[in-house]
């Protein structure tokens, strides 16, 4: 174990924590399965580093460890160090120039993705039956597609935040990656303190064309895998027909007009000159612009301070990032607000109880490992448009792998209304054997 977590770069640092039960062990939800931390979450004795050595030389040792964790130790899981992630959770490549870039095991020549590198890694080389990162952006999300194994983002609130260092609150949450559905679906009872439920038939599920036609990956590869896998596990006639009365099962819409037309505060982050461009789509863009305003906003309140303070060593473009977000001001912070809020609504109404909306997890592959910073901004561009729907409505996401396709692993996710993480959970449960089958019977 030792050497190939070395050899993967996965850990900062390795020791084991368990709580001794006070009952039979073998009762315990998260007995025999063992984890790793995102290198953000506070473990009683240890340092949080949060991705950056002057961060880690100018605070001390935590006092108590998050709640997030202790959840995970008593429900019976060991945990079995810390992570790599990357400096300041303000980045999604995965690589830390202090600290090394974790290797993908997915993918060798690709970045792992970030900020949750290490946790995605540790993961998807079988260091760890599970992993906890955090999710503001995207850094559970963008790791587990490029490493090819499950992360879950869970709804705005949903877990504990104490004991982790901010980033930005109207966007952290606390997910956590997994291989196996079922240990996804174990650890997300634990964590979430939700009972265990019966699983719920998705009531539609929601295609947005626009959102699939970015994406570089044939439609034919994630979406209508993803339909078929629906009509096998549920049956054509005896699911789809008796939801005839309220429409088809599976619906094909324009997300971004719907966007566009419900979300109007969006119309102040709208860049004018992408109306021609194929390659975004415009609504989606500007909602991201916004999440990024609030979010670089939010990250100043929080860390203005120890930044001109300290001076940290930053990475390239992590440092550009960093320092541009000091410099940002109150305008506009307003209306990011009234976005969250109409998009919440807008979402909320259009998937109805127990819709589903697929999008692909990101649009393109991973990048190479030895890519230039600045082109990797650009390149990233794109991805944020499809990962703020998510981020700004605060509703939970999942991505699943699915396979490979031309050496780089392929991935769709699934959004759920706010509070419906146990229901998602259960239906990723449910579907991922039939999704993997239904990639693998495609021929190239």
């Amino acid at each position: 174990m030792e050497e190939k977590s070395l050899e993967f770069g996965a850990f900062m640092e390795k020791f084991t924590l368990q709580i001794q039960p006070s009952s039979s062990p073998h009762e315990l939800p998260l007995s025999g399965l063992t984890f790793a931390v995102k290198d953000i979450f506070d473990i009683e004795g240890y340092v949080t580093g949060f991705g950056n050595p002057d961060w880690a030389r100018t605070h001390s040792a935590a006092t108590s460890t998050a709640p997030a964790v202790m959840d995970l130790l008593m429900g019976g899981a060991t945990c079995l160090g810390k992570t790599v992630m990357d400096e300041m959770a303000y980045c999604m490549y995965g690589v830390n120039k202090h600290y090394g870039t974790p290797k993908n095991p997915c993918a060798p020549d690709r970045v792992p993705g970030g900020s949750s590198s290490g946790s995605a890694v540790a993961v998807g080389a079988m260091l760890v039956d599970f992993s906890l990162g955090t999710d503001t952006g995207a850094s559970v999300r963008v790791p587990a597609s490029y490493c090819g194994i499950l992360g879950f983002r869970p709804s705005l609130g949903a877990v504990y935040t104490v004991g982790v260092v901010p980033m930005s609150q109207s966007f952290d949450t606390v997910g956590w990656f997994a291989r196996d559905p079922k240990v996804l679906n174990r650890v997300g009872r634990v964590i979430l303190h939700s009972p265990e439920v019966n699983p719920i038939k998705p009531s539609q599920i929601l295609i947005p064309e626009d959102c699939f036609q970015l994406s570089s990956i044939p439609s034919d590869r994630t979406a209508e895998v993803l339909v078929k896998a629906i009509e096998k596990l549920f049956g054509v006639r005896s699911y789809f027909m008796q939801l005839k009365s309220a429409g088809e099962c599976v619906k094909h819409v324009i997300l971004g007009d719907y966007v566009k037309e419900k979300v109007p505060s969006l119309e102040h982050f709208i860049d004018k000159g992408n109306g021609d461009r194929n390659d975004i789509i415009p609504s989606l863009a500007a909602l991201s612009n916004a999440m990024r305003l609030l979010q670089r906003y939010e990250f100043k309140i929080n860390h203005a301070e120890w930044v001109t303070k300290v001076n940290p060593d930053l990475g390239p473009g992590i440092s550009e990032r960093i320092w541009d977000a000091i410099k940002v001001t109150e305008e506009n912070i307003d209306l990011c607000h009234a976005v969250r809020t109409e998009l919440r609504a807008a979402l909320s109404a259009l998937l109805g109880d127990h819709g589903i909306l697929a999008v692909p997890t990101t649009p393109d592959p991973p990048p190479k490992v030895q890519a230039n910073p600045a082109t990797l901004d650009l390149y990233f561009s794109r991805p944020f448009s499809l990962l703020s729907i998510a981020g700004v409505s605060g509703f939970c996401q999942v991505s699943i792998p699915l396979g490979m396709h031309n050496n780089v692993p392929v991935a769709i996710s699934l959004v759920a209304k706010h509070g419906s993480d146990a229901f998602l959970l259960n239906l990723v449960e449910a579907l991922y054997d039939t999704l993997k089958e239904q990639f693998g019977l495609i021929k190239d």
